[in-house]
């Protein structure tokens, strides 16, 4: 008789997990705020992929990703940030940001990632933790120049961290 392998489900809970009932989804995070943002650090670009919250982004896609960086000499750099954001009085400012090292090397369809990196770093930005410090500046002036040109409001009232953690120097 053949075993059947257990699988393990993540609920991922839209809007308030506990508006209207105390029951089912009581303490669990929502990830309604946080979007994953990637930075094509050759290609100077840097777009939103909603995907990435289940690994399942364009530059993810059909991609073996392997434990250590020498494994894929020729990988391509990416960063993928976790931005969340949070309201205030004033209205809404990028409360969270962090950000996970990737590369991909389309040509022999493998990559290199730290999942359990991109977890955590996805659970600091959900607490309103700000690390990118240990970016390039050429990654920092991109990811700082798309927060500002998404919504300048935002920008202008998030943390002095962030705007000093994206100064490039």
């Amino acid at each position: 008789m053949e075993k059947k392998k257990k699988s393990i489900g993540f609920n991922i809970i839209k809007s308030d997990p506990t508006d209207g009932h105390k029951g089912y989804g009581v303490g669990a995070l929502s990830l309604d705020n946080v979007s994953p943002v990637f930075i094509d650090i050759e290609e100077e670009d840097v777009f939103v992929d909603i995907g990435a919250m289940h690994a399942r982004s364009v530059v993810e896609k059909g991609i073996k990703f392997l434990k250590t960086k020498e494994e894929v000499p020729n990988g391509k750099p990416y960063w993928l940030v976790w931005v969340t954001i949070d309201r205030q009085e004033e209205g809404p400012y990028y409360a969270g940001v962090t950000a996970c090292e990737m590369t991909v090397d389309r040509s022999i369809r493998r990559g290199y990632k730290s999942l359990p990196e991109h977890v955590n770093k996805m659970d600091k930005s959900l607490k309103r933790k700000i690390m990118v410090d240990f970016m390039d500046d050429k990654s920092k002036g991109l990811l700082a120049a798309y927060l500002e040109n998404h919504d300048k409001g935002m920008w202008e009232r998030s943390s002095d961290e962030l705007k000093e953690g994206l100064k490039v120097t």
